[in-house]
């Protein structure tokens, strides 16, 4: 079958990865596959690139447009079509390139044309995130081991303890296949691709798999939870009932800093490997190294194990769930912070949220990144201008209300799918006007010196009594009729319609007929 793959209605795709056992053999086959991926996509970048070095060359010379060296197209059937005639003469290819299946080949191909696609459309402003520069060539000594196969035998062994893939033959697992195996055998699964990477220090082979998933019915589908993330704790949770429920944050890296600080000491007391004097490193060398990665590999598994129970736990009992739009690359440039956060993988806790909200057909909402969470008061909705991020307990000038920051947002982010849901002004209601924001409380606050050239009439400086700091906080007041966790009388989802406008989005619902 041709074209782009679409998967069926009523299915959905999802991946299975399995650990994998190979010989000696099979290893080496393994790695051969990888590098020609590798070796296939160094190609197309430097028969594409070329094309555009020696136009820029002939314009120097004066040459007109109409004469220049034709451009290259970067599309797959392309790519192939050129490779597939030079492999066979180019001496840098003739003598190996049948050794390895064309999946190999194609693998490597099209990662250069997604790669130059990705450029086009970042450099033309249509494709979302951080600009993408031109693709550049894989070294050998960084590239990643990874090997993609769509076509040929790929399929799980009826025994549950081995696979099957093009040109490599059936290698073991490591872990028990019986998981895919039954939904194979149930025929509510179709095997549509199989990639294998090299990760952690041993093998794996994820199946890409086209499946019939049940939606598992959530234990409290009419409830909402917000999800406020933060470092202290890895996450804490208000519902609508008005619970308030803190997930510790295990701080996986914290507990093994000590011991890697050791093993990375007696790594460097060896002679490891330099490139500039040709020096390779030495066994004991080697040694020290694989017991240092095995460190950080079991940190990865941990924390891996950790995320996917939480976030399953969370959705297999509200019916939404609330988070926030993290700026998380900002957050790493935080030095102090920097290694703490990367740890919690924000990110990553997102992402599992969102996609396992759509398997049970349930709505995840995500709040707007300038939507004030942990400045905004959850039972009167009055909002503070500033809040350093050193003061853990909110306290409310307007009410009083004294509550931890962490649950105070929790709470806000709870209310604010109540207000996506009533209909706002918010994402999710697109008839309702738009209404402007007092003073502009959806984007950051900035800070403002005050002019000491101006008689303000205060104290010297500009500084503010405290009378002052309370007006400031008084005139953002949230004067509509809010509503209430049940029967707790605490006004949590109170806010204005000015507010929470374009303060989220809704991922819709995914339901399989």
């Amino acid at each position: 079958m041709g074209g782009k793959f679409r998967r069926r209605s009523g299915c959905v795709v999802q991946a299975y990865r399995f650990a994998l056992d190979p010989n000696v053999g099979q290893e080496r086959a393994l790695r051969s596959h990888c590098g020609a991926a590798r070796a296939a996509y160094n190609w197309a970048v430097s028969w594409v690139t070329a094309s555009w070095w020696q136009r820029r060359a002939e314009a120097t010379y004066g040459i007109s447009e109409e004469e220049l060296t034709p451009w290259r197209s970067w599309s797959l059937p392309a790519l192939s079509r050129e490779f597939n005639r030079i492999k066979t003469t180019d001496p840098k290819y003739a003598g190996w390139w049948k050794e390895n299946s064309k999946e190999a080949y194609k693998s490597g191909l099209t990662n250069a044309a997604v790669a130059f696609d990705n450029y086009v459309k970042s450099k033309q402003g249509k494709r979302k995130g951080p600009m993408m520069g031109v693709p550049r060539l894989k070294t050998k000594r960084k590239a990643r081991l990874a090997c993609r196969f769509t076509t040929g035998a790929i399929r799980v062994e009826p025994d549950g303890r081995h696979v099957t893939l093009p040109r490599l033959g059936t290698v073991r697992s490591h872990e028990p296949t019986t998981k895919l195996l039954t939904r194979i055998r149930a025929g509510t699964a179709r095997i549509i691709a199989a990639t294998v990477r090299h990760e952690h220090g041993r093998w794996f082979v994820a199946f890409q798999v086209e499946i019939i998933r049940e939606i598992a019915r959530v234990a409290r589908p009419d409830a909402v939870v917000g999800v406020d993330l933060g470092v202290k704790h890895l996450a804490v949770l208000a519902d609508s009932t008005g619970m308030v429920r803190y997930e510790p944050n295990p701080k996986h890296l914290d507990g093994v800093l000590k011991l890697l600080r050791f093993h990375s000491r007696r790594v460097s007391r060896r002679q490891g490997p330099d490139r500039r004097a040709g020096q390779k490193p030495s066994k004991r060398w080697e040694k020290a190294n694989r017991e240092r990665n095995k460190i950080h590999h079991r940190v990865a598994n941990r924390r891996t194990d950790a995320l996917h129970k939480l976030t399953t736990r969370i959705r297999d009992e509200y019916g939404t769930v609330v988070v926030e739009n993290l700026n998380v690359a900002g957050m790493l440039r935080n030095k102090r912070l920097a290694r703490r956060v990367a740890d919690a993988s924000f990110g990553e806790i997102r992402r599992q949220l969102t996609y396992k909200g759509q398997w049970n057909g349930c709505h995840t909402v995500v709040a707007d990144r300038w939507y004030p969470s942990s400045k905004i008061c959850s039972a009167c909705g009055a909002v503070k201008t500033k809040l350093p991020l050193h003061v853990r307990v909110f306290t409310c000038d307007v009410c009083g209300l004294v509550l931890d920051r962490d649950a105070n947002a929790a709470r806000n982010l709870a209310a604010l799918a109540a207000a996506c849901a009533t209909g706002t002004g918010v994402a999710g209601d697109q008839d309702t006007p738009r209404v402007s924001k007092p003073r502009g409380a959806d984007r950051k606050t900035r800070r403002q010196r005050p002019d000491r050239n101006i008689d303000r009439g205060g104290r010297a400086g500009g500084a503010t009594l405290p009378h002052q700091r309370q007006a400031e906080a008084r005139d953002r007041r949230q004067d509509t009729e809010a509503l209430r966790f049940g029967d707790t009388g605490t006004n949590l989802f109170g806010r204005n319609a000015e507010i929470v406008e374009r303060r989220c989005k809704t991922v819709p619902q995914q339901r399989i007929p």
